[in-house]
């Protein structure tokens, strides 16, 4: 089977070979890939969601089931500079810290009335250059490989990354009402954005905020289910209207255990990261507890195994997750993030060796 038949089989919880794998680089991860690896010098892409949609035709020699793609830059614009800062379409600056970009301009920071939001600038998601890519992508790579809409950061991350994360949870908190009209802003050009990747024939939407850490949820779950849990079903619902039979992903980083059967209420397929240190996030309870309604993605460990450890513990560590996440189908494997700078070339490589056995 191919890359495509492969991942549509395994979502719709089908025996396969193998697993299917989607991994992502950093933009220093992946140079240095190319470099070592003798392949074209890819560079990332510019997009408000680059890290995903970077180095397709590296990921794809490596072994890649899937192609990302989502919305590029509007239509005529020109990143802005002003100092070290570089500030994107929705008017957020961002200042190269060395790996990652940090926020250092919060467009939003001193909205107070509704109206400071209905008065902002916001980018349209209706030009269709923002998709030129995308396009491009879906054309050249859709018959072969799955095809994954990309629009993380759907209503929480964004709309904090506006006000900055102390005045937007403040703010939650007393329920002003400039919040809930900043969410929903942003909350429908996101969705306008999937659904001009669900009209080109995206297999997989991916979704999500980062909701959890480490040691647990970083907002109360019940603070979830009144403002985040019946945007996020009509997002759903949206969607399934679109094509019943797409999946759906969301993705949160560290432990959001208690909204799991919450996401899976409302319609939720396939959760992504499974970031395997983070508490009661460990692949084989996760499994236990939801795998009869929920499908993985992700559970690779990056904080200690593909950085720190040894070729044979990575090599181990991958066929641990195939084994308990993908004997049944029902799992694309992946790294719990982009793959980091300080993941040595040696273990990327193993990843992907492993990655492409059968369990």
């Amino acid at each position: 089977m191919n890359s495509r038949e492969r991942v549509l089989r395994a979502i719709n919880r089908q025996k396969v070979d193998r697993p299917p794998v989607f991994a992502s680089f950093t933009p220093q991860a992946g140079e240095r890939l190319c470099a070592h690896l003798g392949l074209p010098a890819e560079k990332a892409v510019d997009s408000f969601l680059s890290t995903r949609v970077s180095f397709t035709n590296t990921l794809l020699t490596l072994g890649n089931d899937c192609v990302c793609i989502a919305a590029g830059r509007p239509d005529g614009f020109t990143l802005k500079r002003e100092n070290n800062i570089v500030i994107d379409e929705w008017g957020i600056g961002w200042i190269d810290t060395g790996v990652y970009s940090e926020m250092a301009i919060h467009p939003l920071e001193h909205a107070e009335t509704v109206n400071d939001i209905i008065s902002y600038n916001f980018p349209d998601p209706s030009g269709t250059d923002k998709f030129a890519l995308a396009r491009e992508q879906v054309q050249k790579y859709a018959s072969d490989f799955a095809i994954i809409a990309e629009q993380e950061c759907t209503i929480l991350e964004l709309s904090w990354y506006m006000t900055g994360l102390e005045k937007f949870l403040m703010d939650l908190l007393m329920e002003r009402k400039y919040i809930f009209e900043l969410m929903d802003r942003v909350m429908e050009i996101n969705l306008a954005h999937i659904i001009t990747m669900v009209e080109m024939g995206a297999d997989i939407v991916w979704t999500g905020d980062d909701i959890g850490n480490q040691s647990g949820m970083m907002l109360d779950p019940d603070l979830w289910r009144k403002h985040f849990k019946p945007r996020m079903e009509y997002i759903f619902s949206r969607i399934k209207k679109l094509n019943p039979d797409i999946k759906i992903a969301y993705h949160s980083c560290g432990s959001l255990i208690p909204v799991i059967p919450d996401l899976i209420e409302i319609g939720l397929d396939i959760l992504n990261p499974i970031q395997p240190l983070a508490k009661d996030m460990e692949a084989q309870s996760l499994k236990n507890r939801f795998g009869h309604e929920l499908m993985f993605f992700g559970g690779v460990d990056i904080q200690n195994i593909l950085p720190f450890g040894s070729r044979e513990e990575v090599i181990q560590h991958l066929r641990r997750i195939k084994n308990i996440f993908g004997a049944e189908g029902a799992y694309i494997l992946a790294p719990a993030h982009n793959i980091q700078p300080d993941t040595p070339t040696e273990n990327v490589l193993a990843f992907f060796e492993e990655a492409l056995k059968s369990i």
